[in-house]
């Protein structure tokens, strides 16, 4: 048994912090395998993670509900969730939902476009209070929980871009932002990620929403000497693209077109909907292509919400390239799969590995997690093998050091 770690969730009861919930529960009952989780191969042994077990878990939810009833939800809709397995972790889904608290919805947040039932409210008088309610409520989980480490993982909705962000340069101009109550420049994510940084928690911001890790909220995780990671959870069609496209690159196949488009519904589609909100999402999924192969390439990603799939996901790509003596040829795929399922284990892997930092005493980008996400911090590379070939010599180096 490891010491016991916190998991601290924006966006608490959504539908991967759901499942990730069910999921760290019902392994630990040996209920499920561990199928989908990387630190559950045997090259991560020799790192003495924390056990999945020994994860216990709390956060902020914009939506009056507990993880029971919005796992139930999730049955209904997708099936992703067995309901038997939901009985039998029931007990611990009602305690674990005792542990939630208001979430902030200032400038931005999901309530904004209606997009939360039955939403919790919470009255600050501004955004130094609501900073500090945050870390109030971080301290008071460490206290129920016994726990010193935590780790924060937003997984709340894509945010509307805020591109002034970007023209706050020091950390005394964003204090003073919270101090005049200037929210003009604020989006929940850095509130949040403010307090997460001065509690001494480790970050991931699991969301597309550049506000999260803008420059000066890395400068702030920096002053206070936290690891942190982002942005953007890699989980579906770029994973693939990822994956893919170095084959054409190694095989000096020229593409001249990519055209993704994709269809999702559940809440995150709803939020995507909004096209400042699906702005940031394509920036991150367009940028992949070009930056492995190494020159521009004609790409598009197309974005709809279809309610009806709830939290299936379907993406197709079409394939436009170049062979030997110019010869055109076309390659096109599908993929359909349960966005829950597939970024659930994710979360939890980034979570002990985040862990492993802190115990290590590292701060900064953990560019060893490059290969979970769209559009990795301090990283430039986006292939997918190479990705994943460096996070295993670095954790190999960790292992044999650490």
């Amino acid at each position: 048994m490891s010491e016991p770690i916190g998991v601290w969730t924006i966006g608490a009861q959504g539908g991967i912090g759901t499942t990730m919930v069910v999921g760290a529960r019902a392994m630990a009952q040996g209920l499920v395998p561990d199928t989908g989780l990387v630190t559950s191969r045997e090259e991560f042994a020799p790192l003495e993670l924390v056990e999945v077990e020994d994860l216990v878990f709390g956060g902020h939810e914009v939506r009056m509900t507990n993880y029971y009833e919005s796992a139930k939800q999730i049955y209904k809709a997708s099936r992703s969730i067995d309901l038997e397995v939901i009985e039998a972790v029931k007990e611990d889904l009602l305690d674990i939902s005792e542990a939630l608290k208001p979430g902030t919805v200032v400038n931005g947040g999901e309530a904004i476009f209606d997009v939360a039932t039955n939403p919790v409210t919470h009255i600050d008088d501004g955004l130094r209070s609501i900073v500090q309610r945050i870390q109030s409520d971080i301290r008071a989980f460490r206290a129920r929980e016994a726990i010193d480490t935590v780790v924060v993982v937003n997984l709340a909705s894509t945010e509307p871009d805020l591109d002034s962000v970007t023209d706050i340069e020091t950390i005394e101009e964003f204090e003073a932002l919270l101090d005049s109550n200037d929210s003009s420049k604020i989006r929940p994510s850095m509130l949040y990620a403010y307090a997460a940084f001065h509690e001494g928690c480790g970050y991931i911001n699991f969301t597309p929403s550049q506000a999260a890790l803008s420059p000066i909220m890395c400068k702030i995780a920096e002053a206070c000497g936290v690891p942190y990671m982002g942005s953007d959870g890699k989980t579906g069609e770029t994973l693939v693209k990822s994956a893919l496209a170095p084959m054409f690159k190694y095989r000096n196949l020229k593409v001249l077109s990519w055209q993704g488009y994709n269809m999702l519904g559940d809440r995150d589609g709803k939020v995507l909907s909004h096209p400042e909100n699906l702005a940031s999402k394509v920036r991150s999924k367009d940028s992949v292509i070009p930056s492995i192969l190494g020159y521009d390439v004609h790409t598009h990603v197309g974005i709809d919400y279809v309610e009806s799939l709830d939290d299936m996901k379907t993406a197709w790509d079409f394939i436009h390239f170049e062979g030997f003596l110019g010869h055109k040829m076309t390659m096109s795929f599908t993929w359909q799969g349960c966005d829950s399922i597939l970024a659930a284990p994710l979360v939890l892997d980034m979570v002990r590995l985040t862990e492993l930092a802190m115990r290590r005493g590292e701060k900064g980008p953990m560019t060893q997690l490059a290969p979970y996400f769209k559009s990795p911090i301090g990283a430039t590379e986006h292939d997918l093998h190479s990705q994943f070939h460096g996070m295993m010599d670095y954790f190999k180096k960790a292992g044999v050091d650490g």
